[in-house]
């Protein structure tokens, strides 16, 4: 498996000119993947733990190509992806695409306790508005605000996408020792690598 270093992650943001704030956004949702894949080790027996350094990787990549893409001319989920695979780096590539929409959605496998990193990076994701960590209602609200384009059934995609992701947080939250309520606070109180 090959995992780019923060400091490769860095140079990556740079090269493809992130803004200022979407670099914020991705620091924050790297945090929060850090603090989850942290927060699951020693309390799920028997399974694969999602990898720390391939979580906080994939996060601050997941927007990788939303610059290019905010005047609507690609789907920064799929260019994302394609600027990993480019670099040599398909496990990142595979959060990347799936950041967006979860296209594995398993509430067997997460009622067992078993997360992939596309799954914690997805959850952080939906967790941070710009730079800020909030309840996923407060985020579903901007999203359909700002992205559901007065379209009924797009709002009803969105709301479908952020139903899977509630229950994601559920079975997740059963495995780690603070609740959703309490991530901004246990954000601020843990030393992150970076």
């Amino acid at each position: 498996m090959q995992v780019p270093t923060i400091d490769e992650c860095v140079r990556l943001m740079e090269q493809y000119n992130m803004l200022p704030n979407i670099r914020r956004h991705s620091l924050v949702v790297a945090r929060i993947a850090e603090l989850l894949a942290t927060g699951l080790q020693g309390r799920i027996n028997g399974h694969e733990l999602p990898d720390r350094n391939l979580c906080v990787s994939g996060a601050l990549l997941h927007d990788i190509a939303k610059t290019p893409c905010l005047d609507g001319s690609c789907d920064h989920a799929r260019a994302g992806a394609e600027i990993c695979l480019d670099h040599g780096y398909p496990e990142i590539a595979e959060i990347v695409a799936e950041h967006v929409i979860l296209k594995d959605h398993n509430p067997d496998r997460y009622q067992n306790g078993c997360f992939s990193a596309r799954e914690i990076v997805y959850y952080a994701d939906k967790r941070v508005r710009h730079d800020e960590i909030v309840s996923l209602d407060e985020r579903l609200d901007y999203i359909i605000e700002h992205y559901g384009k007065n379209d009924t059934r797009l709002h009803e995609l969105i709301r479908a996408n952020f139903n899977k992701c509630v229950q994601l947080e559920g079975f997740l939250f059963n495995f780690l020792n603070f609740s959703p309520a309490q991530l901004s606070l246990k954000i601020n109180r843990v030393k992150t690598h970076f």
